[in-house]
């Protein structure tokens, strides 16, 4: 353990505390057990570590950070280690990368059980399907998700430009007022093009070919080894897997032909079916349907986006600049919202309510002129006109 101990005094020394996520306020850290997901390369490492050092300071004590494959647990369980910890005044477990520790769900539970007043906060894939985990954890952890940097975030990140949150209505009905506040501090359309292309992970670190190289090794890494792990994926089949993806990225927006995708890949369609879904899942894709409500587990999507703008732009050189349009309205509006495909009119509708139809600035009013809650999302605007608002402005929702 006085190995365990000293390595985390090098994590938590090292860690940046220049700018921290907002999530950090969210969670509930004095929760007895804390669980949050999100993709690799999102920053759940990092937050940990931050928080343990605003909290606790750098030297374990009170609280001991493990990464979860590290070689001391080869020869010692988690069930040991809290054991230990607690026995030596420990009050705050924090375990980092928990699902690859292959007993975690059980270990977690028991140790919940035998000491109570220790708080246990962990991390993993989201993937990890906490609530249908070995052991019953649905009624003892509280469940967090972390994404990428919303536009918002990269403007505090990367050029120090601190805005609020806005919830989606306050953008909506007050955008002359979000807008003046944006702009009183910033040129915001220059940075959101930036954004769209480097923005949504926190490791940009001005090269772009290294940026890039990055996501292609996160995608590879969900790929090759956490789908595997959590959706039954054979390891053999992962390269089909990779050519769905770059079919995907430089067919987009891809109105779905799984009869034309499975021709493709050489597989059947319910295969293929099977795979979106994972894929969805695993932050790798979003699927978007017509009726949330009535979606079942084999229904084909209506449109399938790339999770992000930067992955779009990492897999393929070569994006239609509607794509990248769409691909971010979804990314910054699936947390927290209702993402349907607007089949009927406009691009998409939100919360069953609101439609949207994005584009470029010269886009009309045309396609959605008699709908009720129709806005448009134009691009290469700083300023609302009516209910035509600029397009970054749905990325200060997170």
């Amino acid at each position: 353990m006085e190995t365990l101990m000293q390595k985390h005094r090098m994590y938590i020394s090292r860690v940046r505390m220049e700018i921290i996520r907002g999530i950090m306020n969210d969670i509930s850290w004095e929760k007895q057990l804390v669980a949050i997901k999100g993709s690799r390369g999102v920053g759940k490492s990092t937050l940990m570590k931050q928080y343990i050092r605003k909290t606790y300071g750098i030297n374990a004590g009170e609280a001991l950070y493990c990464v979860m494959d590290s070689i001391y647990f080869s020869s010692h369980s988690l069930l040991d280690l809290a054991e230990r910890f607690h026995q030596m005044g420990g009050k705050h477990l924090f375990l980092d990368e928990v699902h690859k520790y292959p007993t975690w769900s059980q270990e977690i539970k028991e140790i919940s059980e035998l000491y109570p007043d220790l708080m246990i906060t962990f991390s993993g894939s989201s993937l990890l399907q906490i609530l249908n985990a070995d052991a019953d954890l649905s009624r003892r952890v509280l469940p967090y998700t972390m994404e990428g940097l919303s536009f918002r975030e990269f403007l505090h990140f990367y050029k120090g430009i601190e805005l609020p949150r806005f919830t989606l209505d306050e953008i909506l009905s007050d955008a002359d007022s979000v807008c003046d506040k944006v702009n009183s501090l910033c040129r915001p359309q220059k940075m959101f093009e930036e954004y769209l292309r480097v923005g949504y992970y926190p490791f940009y670190d001005g090269s772009e070919v290294e940026y890039y190289t990055r996501i292609e090794n996160v995608v590879n890494y969900i790929i090759e080894q956490e789908m595997p792990m959590f959706c039954g994926i054979d390891p053999a089949y992962t390269r089909k897997l990779k050519a769905m993806m770059m079919f995907l990225a430089g067919n987009l927006p891809y109105e779905v032909n799984i009869s034309k995708l499975a021709s493709y890949l050489e597989i059947n369609k319910n295969t293929v079916l099977s795979y979106l879904g994972s894929m969805d899942r695993a932050e790798l894709i979003n699927l978007i349907y017509a009726d949330n409500k009535s979606v079942t587990k084999m229904q084909k999507p209506d449109k399938i986006f790339i999770h992000n703008t930067n992955m779009l732009f990492a897999l393929s050189s070569q994006n239609q600049i509607g794509t990248v349009r769409e691909c971010f309205v979804v990314s910054q509006l699936s947390p927290g919202h209702s993402v349907e495909y607007g089949r009927a009119a406009g691009d998409f509708k939100i919360d069953g309510t609101v439609t949207l139809e994005v584009g470029g600035e010269g886009k009309s009013f045309e396609q959605i002129a008699d709908i009720p809650d129709s806005y448009i999302l134009a691009d290469n605007m700083e300023y609302p006109i009516g209910k035509k608002l600029p397009l970054w402005i749905v990325g200060l929702a997170y």
